[in-house]
């Protein structure tokens, strides 16, 4: 892995973490589900500004430009709702519309995405015989 791309993976792996203990943080509130959800409207603008850093940092590498413009698009709902317009629900769902791209994106940077399409789109006849080197 190059030190750009390996850069990249630390940051989605960074990004996802922080996205993840928000949702963790909002789905054990002690609040009722139809209580609006009272986010830190400024972690989450530096959030998504990373989340938009990350982005223009991915151009060399196709591959995972569709997660991260789909990891920036729902931050960028949450942000328009954010703080108070969303109850606990709608704020959980928006957090893992951002997750489940930026893991995506890591996969992808790591390889194992590419490993997991291949592996699958192939026959075990193929695989034995590309392990063979025939």
């Amino acid at each position: 892995m190059t030190a750009e791309r390996s850069q990249l993976y630390y940051t989605c792996v960074f990004l996802h973490v922080s996205f993840q203990a928000v949702h963790n943080s909002v789905a054990t509130s002690p609040k009722r589900d139809d209580t609006p959800c009272w986010l830190d409207a400024q972690m989450l603008r530096m959030l998504l500004s990373e989340l938009q850093r990350c982005r223009r940092e991915a151009v060399p590498f196709k591959q995972v430009l569709q997660s991260l413009d789909t990891a920036v698009y729902h931050c960028g709902l949450l942000m328009a709702q954010c703080p108070a317009a969303l109850d606990r629900q709608l704020c959980q769902h928006h957090l893992e519309a951002i997750m489940a791209p930026l893991k995506e994106a890591m996969a992808q940077l790591s390889g194992t995405a590419d490993n997991v399409a291949t592996n699958r789109a192939s026959s075990p006849g193929q695989r034995l015989r590309s392990w063979l080197g025939w």
